[in-house]
């Protein structure tokens, strides 16, 4: 395994989730720094050297700059998962089917997952018709991976990739906030259920910081919802 000299910044959120993640799996060692989101530091021109878009998560390994998290899982599988135990080697067929997932993840099961919360949550007018329209976009796209969970036992292939760590954070994260129930999807809830338990992905889903829990999630949902049904009110009068 070649030398890394890696500087992950990420904060608390499905996309964030990925690269620790990943590095946990790997064992390799790197240092954080934490950007809050709600702070506005990855506005910064500080970090939009690194990252351009100003958006986490980021990565630096020596001089060489990665964003975007589909970016920074092939780069860091490509440079430091050189016995391919998270990873398919390019040119086998498998790894195609590897890069489709990690491709139809950002395209869409997370655009569609984080336009659901926002709307649902964070929106500064409550629209009924968006809600409805993004949260049936999820169950649809949870329900392509339930069709391909159940032929195989990992999104591309018979091993744990990092094609299964782009969804996950979405699956296990999203449904909470999104008060969707897994038991609708049985292979979906499975998977879910499997890859949660893995050391690696507990440490990377506890970085920066350790996550809420479900109830705590919920709980802050509703404080969102709360808030925007009472500047609602408010407005009207």
């Amino acid at each position: 395994m070649a030398n890394s000299n890696l500087t992950l910044y990420t904060d608390n959120t499905p996309n964030g989730a990925k690269p620790p993640i990943v590095l946990e799996e790997l064992g390799l060692p790197y240092k954080l720094e934490h950007l809050s989101i709600q702070s506005g530091k990855q506005k910064e021109e500080s970090f939009l050297k690194i990252n351009p878009n100003g958006q986490i998560p980021a990565i630096t390994d020596g001089t060489q700059r990665v964003f975007d998290s589909g970016a920074i899982l092939l780069y860091l599988v490509d440079k430091y998962d050189t016995d391919r135990k998270f990873s398919y080697a390019p040119g086998c067929p498998e790894y195609y089917e590897q890069l489709s997932w990690i491709s139809w993840q950002l395209g869409g099961l997370g655009p569609k997952a984080g336009q659901a919360l926002a709307f649902a949550a964070f929106a500064p007018v409550r629209s009924d018709y968006a809600i409805e329209k993004f949260l049936n976009e999820v169950k649809n796209l949870f329900g392509v991976l339930e069709y391909r969970l159940k032929e195989s036992a990992y999104v591309a292939g018979a091993k744990y990739t990092i094609a299964d760590i782009m969804s996950f954070p979405w699956v296990f994260q999203g449904a909470d906030a999104l008060g969707l129930d897994l038991s609708g999807w049985p292979h979906l809830k499975l998977w879910t259920d499997r890859i949660s338990q893995r050391p690696a992905v507990q440490k990377g889903l506890a970085t920066p910081t350790p996550p809420f829990t479900p109830e705590q999630f919920k709980g802050f949902i509703q404080e969102r919802k709360a808030a925007v049904l009472a500047k609602e009110n408010t407005d009207k009068h």
